[in-house]
């Protein structure tokens, strides 16, 4: 890889991943972060009851997974039990811990991965493959379920309805309940019948409680001053990265997003130089899901200039993606603080 000329150091920019439809079914797995999650390592927040509810819900939704064949979402079966299961609650209470549970209770074939990459699964394959590719799995997991345009929200009506006619059931979680997803995002009254036939799917289990990693974590994502940051990315064991902020948005531009997780792969940490506070949607959406992926892995990062946790400006937090920003900013703390300690939940 070419090395970066001021640190001699390899850069983000010399990584452009590419995966076939076939790899990205191949890698709907939990992420590494959350392999050993189970509903018995989940640390529910006495202060909140929810919390130790949406175990025993997911332990319910386990035990009958293997009676799950056949069936429609649209049909309400004789116990008026649904095939689907949705953790609604903020980020940081654990949901994709449970999630992840939910998918190692799971028997037979599974697949665990985030709404972007089952949509890009869409995209590689085309929708009959991938419908041909998911169809009869035991369990469909859909982590950080967003729906941010109408082609989404039709695309994943489609779909789901399409699964669970196979046979699978489906478990999602988001930080928004189903009937308001794509609100303030786009008209989401001109497709509400496609909105509630999402939402009539589901049952609802609403997690309450406080970000975990804001409990374990005290203050504001970690700046480093140019000496500090030279010292920070010369100690990494492992390989590292360094780049401009500006040039990390320009690369991220080019790759999809579903190409991030092979972006990250093998780094132990990211170096980014002259952070600043973002004014483009389409670039801080683009970071949020980057910023997933290195949270999935674990990648640390080491930034100089704005505070990373200052990196979406105020007009974007008050806008209809002010959750995701609050999402990503919580995981950038975790991963700018050195100290952090270990978690089990997201």
């Amino acid at each position: 890889m070419t090395p970066d000329p001021r640190l001699d150091l390899p850069s983000l920019r010399d990584r452009t991943p590419t995966m076939t439809g076939e790899q990205i079914a191949g890698s709907l797995t939990p992420p590494r972060q959350f392999a050993g999650a189970s509903v018995e390592n989940y640390r529910p927040d006495a202060d909140y009851p929810s919390q130790a509810e949406a175990v025993e819900r997911v332990r319910s939704f386990a035990d009958g997974l293997s009676g799950s064949r056949g069936g429609s979402l649209f049909r309400r079966r004789a116990r008026e039990t649904k095939q689907g299961l949705y953790l609604d609650g903020g980020f940081g209470v654990g949901k994709t811990h449970l999630l992840a549970a939910l998918w190692a209770l799971a028997p037979g074939r599974k697949y665990f991965g985030t709404f972007i990459e089952y949509t890009a699964l869409v995209g590689a394959l085309g929708y009959t493959k991938a419908v041909a590719t998911l169809r009869g799995a035991t369990l469909v997991a859909i982590d950080e379920f967003e729906l941010d345009d109408p082609g989404d929200t039709m695309l994943m009506s489609r779909l789901l309805g399409e699964l669970v006619d196979s046979g699978s059931r489906i478990a999602a979680t988001s930080n928004t309940p189903p009937n308001t997803l794509g609100e303030g995002r786009f008209a989401a009254a001109d497709f509400l019948r496609e909105i509630t036939a999402l939402a009539d799917r589901f049952e609802i289990v609403r997690i309450d409680g406080l970000d975990y990693r804001r409990r374990e974590i005290e203050g504001s994502a970690m700046v480093l001053t140019d000496s500090a940051f030279a010292e920070a990315v010369a100690a990494v064991e492992g390989t590292v990265t360094v780049d401009d902020f500006d040039a990390v948005l320009r690369h991220l531009a080019g790759v999809h997003p579903s190409r991030y997780v092979g972006m990250v792969d093998g780094l132990a940490a990211i170096g980014i130089r002259g952070v600043r506070t973002l004014e483009d949607q389409s670039d801080a959406l683009r970071l949020v899901a980057f910023v997933d992926r290195l949270y999935d892995a674990q990648v640390r990062v080491l930034s100089t200039g704005v505070p990373l946790d200052r990196v979406y400006g105020e007009e974007m937090l008050g806008g209809g993606y002010r959750k995701k920003y609050l999402r990503s900013i919580s995981r950038l703390v975790a991963l700018t603080t050195a100290s952090r300690s270990e978690a089990v939940g997201a």
